[in-house]
């Protein structure tokens, strides 16, 4: 997966490593529409559910934390640290998605991500509003995370 940017008239494309390619953007909500907007265009909040929270905390390998002190005299991006916030925002809004359909809803909006220290201890927490919504402009076109149902 690769995200773009778009300067002048040329458009850069992000490059994002193979090895966290699988883990670069979290797209299964099982339906649930997300984003981090208020309203979702084309679409009419008919009810709100209330907030809804995904956390996850994750522990640091010893021995990986050794090597990335190492890496980190050297300079240069540590891998396994990324990989760790990766997986850690997936399963975050996993959660976070699965409260929202335990609950009946079908969208979150609002969604953001809040990360932190836990005395060496990594935590990300994924929060929004937990809605359901209906289409209300048939040439609205659909969400990608609808978009294969």
């Amino acid at each position: 997966m690769s995200s773009s940017a778009t300067k002048g008239n040329k458009t850069e494309v992000a490059h994002v490593p193979p090895e966290l390619s699988d883990l670069h953007c979290f797209t299964e909500t099982n339906g649930v529409i997300t984003t981090t907007m208020f309203d979702i265009p084309g679409y009419k909040v008919v009810r709100v559910l209330g907030a809804v929270y995904g956390l996850t905390v994750r522990s640091r390998n010893w021995a990986a934390s050794f090597g990335m002190v190492a890496k980190s005299v050297i300079g240069g991006e540590l891998k396994w640290f990324t990989s760790v916030l990766y997986e850690a925002r997936n399963d975050a809004i996993s959660r976070v998605v699965q409260e929202t359909t335990s609950r009946g809803g079908n969208a979150i909006i609002c969604l953001r991500f809040d990360t932190g220290d836990m005395g060496g201890f990594a935590q990300c927490c994924a929060y929004g509003t937990a809605v359901v919504v209906e289409k209300v402009d048939p040439t609205t076109e659909t969400p990608p995370q609808l978009a294969s149902q």
